[in-house]
């Protein structure tokens, strides 16, 4: 459900070294060109979660959400956490395609 690279586990040891330990949710984001995104939050599982334990760490992640995607990969790119899912989530048709410049897409 879902997997924790070496990188991820390090960053995550780091954060905790000195705090107790709390369940991490997997959450949907909303994005900006891209649509939405995963991202990670500290945060209680509920009744309409599914949870795993993974690398010492308990995730959160909603049952539904956890359908479509199937499961993620937790690494580090770029500074920070990226959450990869297992089957892409849609892309919203959302934003940055250059209006208002000399594309053609606002005629």
């Amino acid at each position: 459900m879902i997997n924790l690279e070496a990188s991820a586990k390090q960053e995550l040891d780091a954060y905790f070294a000195d705090k107790e330990k709390s369940a991490i949710r997997v959450y949907l984001a909303p994005g900006g060109c891209s649509g939405p995104r995963l991202a990670l939050a500290l945060d209680e599982p509920n009744e309409d979660d599914a949870t795993a334990e993974t690398g010492g760490y308990s995730f959160a992640i909603n049952k539904m959400l956890l359908e479509q995607i199937q499961g993620a990969t937790i690494k580090v790119a770029g500074g920070g956490f990226m959450i990869e899912p297992d089957i892409a989530l849609p892309n919203s048709g959302g934003g940055c395609s250059g209006c208002g410049s000399s594309s053609s897409c606002c005629s």
